[in-house]
């Protein structure tokens, strides 16, 4: 048992997971990351980033993340390249497992993020990061003057497609139904802007594109009718999934604190989840923001959170 024994296990990579690393690294916990099912979180699926401090001419996602893990092992994080799978926070060290081996930790820091809900299309997988998105503020720059689709009837498409028209020519809002979910102030935010068009009871059925010199483009999508179960191919250079985040918490049901949604909810100020010893940063418990900035800022927080908690144990 000993030798799967760590002062700190983060569970979680992307900027938060990898900020509380470092920080925790260089306090000499040696932290361990279990890393997931998706090492580096949400920015791998996404290209140019241009709004994380300190690179001046961007950076792709996927690099952004292997530099910020990179920076964590120089002082001693290690990664687990394994998903954990269940949890025991009733008993102090808690236990942790990935499928059948356990750890156990002195404290944890939770930094499992969240998840784009997706429309489930495998030609929407293919042009991720290549004209389909499911973050309008990472991406609408990259569509100055073009012809976009926001897909979703909630304050999330509403959200998503009014800051689309400060950068795109033309935004439309497909839903399935007539009727919209969100809020009132939202839909006639979005309905009184000129530059936003809607598309109502259609379904997508599939993201269109083509494929030049290795090179992926969308140029559209293909919609039905609800209705008729007519279709017609929309031209459109980018599409936004602006159907909801769903954050990934369904391990800690039942331990950890958390809102309706399942976002973790923490101590005011803090990053203390209703447990001792447990942390929580990043997206999984912030629907607010959803930046990378603003995950590795409360990564930061929970790895001081825990140094000083397990200082105080001492």
């Amino acid at each position: 048992m000993a030798e799967n024994h760590s002062k700190i296990i983060i569970i979680g990579s992307g900027p938060a997971g990898f900020t509380a690393a470092l920080y925790n690294a260089r306090a000499n916990l040696k932290p361990v990351i279990f890393e997931g099912m998706q090492p580096g979180g949400q920015l791998t699926i996404t290209t140019e980033v241009e709004n994380y401090p300190g690179f001046e001419n961007g950076i792709q996602g996927p690099e952004l993340m292997d530099v910020m893990r990179k920076q964590a092992h120089r002082f001693g994080a290690e990664s687990v390249y394994k998903e954990i799978t269940e949890v025991d926070f009733s008993k102090r060290p808690f236990i942790l497992k990935s499928n059948d081996e356990e750890y156990t930790a002195d404290a944890v820091i939770v930094a499992t993020g969240a998840s784009a809900k997706l429309l489930g299309l495998e030609s929407e997988q293919k042009y991720m990061g290549y004209g389909v998105s499911a973050c309008a503020t990472c991406d609408g720059f990259f569509f100055k003057n073009q012809k976009v689709l926001v897909v979703g009837g909630g304050d999330t498409a509403m959200e998503e497609a009014t800051y689309l028209t400060n950068h795109a020519s033309e935004v439309t809002i497909i839903h399935r139904r007539e009727g919209l979910r969100a809020s009132t102030i939202m839909q006639d935010r979005a309905k009184k802007n000129p530059k936003i068009k809607f598309y109502l009871n259609k379904v997508i059925n599939e993201v269109v594109g083509v494929e030049e010199n290795g090179v992926k483009k969308m140029t559209g999508v293909i919609v039905e009718d609800t209705r008729d179960h007519s279709k017609e191919e929309v031209k459109a250079d980018g599409l936004f999934i602006g159907i909801g985040h769903k954050p990934n918490t369904d391990i800690f049901k039942g331990q950890l604190e958390m809102d309706d949604v399942g976002y973790l909810k923490v101590k005011p100020e803090s990053t203390y989840t209703n447990i001792e010893g447990v942390f929580a940063c990043g997206d999984v418990i912030d629907s607010k923001y959803r930046q990378a900035v603003t995950a590795a800022g409360t990564g930061c927080m929970a790895s001081l959170d825990a140094e000083r908690w397990l200082e105080a144990q001492e």
